[in-house]
């Protein structure tokens, strides 16, 4: 007699089945998961912001502030030269490179006299070495001790002022060491290399600011301009007594006369 048919299932393959069916769902849960309902924020936002265009701005101003560095940096090749030259040299006159014969003379005179303090303190010497360094040629000296009317001549454009007494009455407290001192610019520079009239206002280094305190005790006197200089050195020494001669070091202290 045949056994009745049931439709029975391996209990086995059963388990094997429901844990296939479970697994194919937790891998569609994860992967409808990961796509979308747990996306990070800050993605998303990013995701729906328009096209950068705000940074456009900086990305021009970067930009133009690069060109004008390198353009500003450049520089110009001078005419007839392998070098370069930068942009600001470009506007200095040619003649500052050409050396052009100077004009001024080389032979302009200067009055300088050495005031009886000065002789009293012993700076004769010290200040003839001030103008020797300096590259000056000693044309004449004496040492005199000058008539009031001498010197009352002298300083003849003070006459009428408070001090002008005074000032004489000094001058004639002792001898004077009158000079005459040649070289370019003499009168100017002879001038720098006293100081100030006021010897505090004197910078260190000139004979006022390292020798002298008391404008009334100044040391030293110098022509204020080259007429003036002129007048002074035919007020003090008679023709003849101011010398003509060449420095024998005057190749080595002026290129050209």
């Amino acid at each position: 007699m045949a056994k009745p048919h049931h439709n029975q299932q391996n209990p086995a393959s059963g388990t094997h089945a429901s844990r296939s069916a479970s697994a194919s769902s937790t891998t569609a849960t994860c992967r409808n998961t990961d796509g979308g309902q747990q996306r990070n924020p800050l993605r998303r936002a990013l995701e729906t912001l328009p096209p950068p265009i705000f940074a456009l701005p900086f990305f021009a101003f970067a930009l133009a502030a690069i060109a004008i560095y390198f353009l500003s940096s450049r520089q110009v090749p001078a005419p007839n030269s392998v070098h370069s030259t930068p942009l600001d040299l470009l506007s200095i006159p040619a003649s500052t490179y050409s050396n052009p014969k100077s004009t001024m003379s080389s032979a302009e005179q200067t009055f300088i006299a050495i005031k009886p303090d000065g002789v009293q303190r012993g700076l004769v010497g010290p200040i003839i070495s001030r103008f020797e360094n300096r590259g000056y040629k000693l044309a004449a000296i004496k040492l005199v001790t000058p008539s009031k009317d001498h010197l009352e001549a002298h300083y003849a454009d003070l006459k009428g002022k408070p001090f002008f007494d005074g000032l004489i009455k000094y001058m004639l407290s002792g001898p004077i060491c009158a000079m005459v001192w040649e070289g370019r610019d003499a009168v100017k520079t002879g001038r720098a290399i006293l100081g100030a009239t006021n010897p505090l206002a004197s910078a260190p280094g000139t004979i006022r600011g390292d020798f002298a305190i008391d404008v009334g005790r100044n040391v030293c006197h110098g022509s204020d301009s080259v007429e003036n200089a002129k007048k002074e050195i035919a007020l003090w020494f008679k023709e003849g007594d101011v010398v003509s001669y060449k420095q024998s070091q005057f190749d080595w202290i002026y290129e050209k006369a």
